[in-house]
């Protein structure tokens, strides 16, 4: 027995038996009861002790079965006969257990077919086991809360109290997530900063972690200043990006509300928004083929020879464009949702239609428009794919738009590419630098928030 066929069972009893409460709580109220909660409500309780208990077993089954099958095999005589090398050993039993999950057809060790059928006897028997025990307990839960279907019994706050925990622990994963994300960073980031003096880190203007294979070969401690990537972040994404999103963006939400006929509205906004749903390794063959030539072009026809193919005016402006669609979007939705009236009481008063845009229309949709940018910032700072194939991954730390910079997120994923030792400097770098833009997201978050909350103003 499968898991899927424990849990398919298990969701069925479940349903019986919550068809079966309800039966018997509408029995109830038909012979003259006045029953507390409506039969629904006991049907839903009973229904709910046969599928949770029996859930909360298969989760927890799932590991120990694992465990007792790995113990089952190992005491097998198969796999007595294996060689003592553990690297080999572990080979072959994984070899085996991935033939016998039907995950391969067969494996390079010949040792490995003879574990086959161990491994599925073994799985196969503590399957059944646990989907027997399952079974079981849906079906004693069910029963037991079948029993308390009387008249009196209150169903309704039971099956409410059960809603209510299972609300509060969807609210939880996205903080405890959060939670999970900032102590990795934190204690890997420790281990960095035990090998790289923190002042290094967060004020040094060289950036090459490239470790050496001898101690005596100059530069084996690697330089691990950070400034550089930050600096290419904001170049690209926070400066370069945001002179071509921000206008472009609020420009085109202005249109759209204010001065675009409702038919040309109907199939411009869609088509405005269709940029957010391209893949950005397009954008980043985009902004590698077509973009960053032009650019360089661009340079050396107005006299900057060290323009480079790969610039960080290439990578900004193709940014720029992939993120028009958040500050529109968000400009678009925050002026439509102003009310008529102040539109009207402005145009009343004299005040041209441009007048009414600039002094009344911004100024109260400004909270959507901050938030819209603020997305559109986000989202231009974790880019990856862009940056990798249009502005390369030079830590220089320029002002030139037409030289090659890098990003944090760049070098993170440089970093963290093939097969790596978490006990070195470069490697733990990666969780340093995505840790302290962590902290950078947090503060312009919080100064948006702050600044939200200074000009908002609320209509009724």
């Amino acid at each position: 027995m499968t898991h899927m066929i424990a849990l398919v069972a298990v969701l069925g009893i479940s349903a019986v038996a919550g068809w079966f409460g309800r039966s018997r709580a509408t029995g109830l109220r038909g012979a003259g009861g006045r029953l507390h909660s409506l039969p629904n409500y006991h049907g839903f309780h009973v229904a709910i002790w046969a599928v949770v208990p029996a859930l909360i077993f298969l989760a927890a089954w799932t590991p120990f079965q694992s465990q007792m099958v790995q113990r089952a095999v190992l005491a097998s005589p198969e796999a007595q006969s294996l060689p003592a090398f553990e690297m080999q050993r572990e080979s072959i039993l994984s070899e085996a257990k991935e033939i016998a999950a039907g995950e391969r057809d067969a494996g390079f060790n010949p040792e490995s077919e003879g574990l086959v059928p161990r491994f599925r006897e073994a799985g196969g028997r503590y399957a059944t086991i646990g989907g027997a025990l399952a079974i079981f307990l849906a079906i004693a839960g069910a029963a037991l809360a079948f029993r308390r279907v009387k008249i009196d019994f209150r169903a309704r706050t039971k099956v409410e109290r059960w809603v209510m925990g299972l609300l509060i622990g969807a609210s939880l994963i996205a903080i405890l997530t959060t939670l999970g994300i900032v102590l990795s960073l934190l204690f890997e980031s420790l281990r960095f900063f035990n090998l790289v003096s923190p002042t290094e880190f967060l004020f040094g203007t060289q950036w090459s972690p490239q470790t050496a294979l001898r101690a005596d070969q100059a530069g084996s401690s690697g330089a691990f200043g950070s400034v550089p990537l930050f600096w290419g972040t904001a170049f690209i994404g926070a400066i370069i990006a945001m002179i071509v999103a921000i206008p472009l963006g609020l420009m085109s939400a202005i249109f759209l509300t204010q001065y675009a006929p409702a038919k040309v509205r109907a199939w411009m906004k869609p088509l405005l928004e269709i940029l957010a749903g391209v893949p950005t390794v397009v954008y980043g063959y985009f902004a590698a083929l077509t973009v960053a030539p032009a650019v360089r072009d661009f340079g050396i026809a107005i006299g900057i020879t060290s323009a480079s193919s790969e610039s960080a005016l290439a990578a900004g402006l193709v940014m720029g464009i992939m993120i028009i669609p958040f500050v529109s979007s968000m400009a678009d939705d925050s002026i439509a949702a102003v009310p008529q009236a102040m539109r009207d009481g402005s145009l009343a008063l004299g005040a041209t239609k441009s007048e009414t845009i600039r002094k009344v229309l911004l100024p109260a949709a400004l909270p959507g428009v901050v938030g819209g940018v603020l997305l559109a910032v986000s989202r231009a700072i974790g880019e990856t794919m862009i940056v990798v194939m249009a502005a390369g991954l030079a830590a220089n730390l320029t002002a030139n738009p037409f030289a090659s910079v890098t990003t944090v997120t760049a070098q993170i994923v440089q970093l963290l590419t093939g097969d790596q030792e978490f006990d070195s400097a470069k490697t733990l770098a990666a969780f340093a630098l995505g840790l302290l833009l962590f902290i950078i997201t947090l503060i312009l978050n919080l100064i948006a928030l702050t600044v939200v909350r200074r000009y908002r103003e609320a209509y009724e």
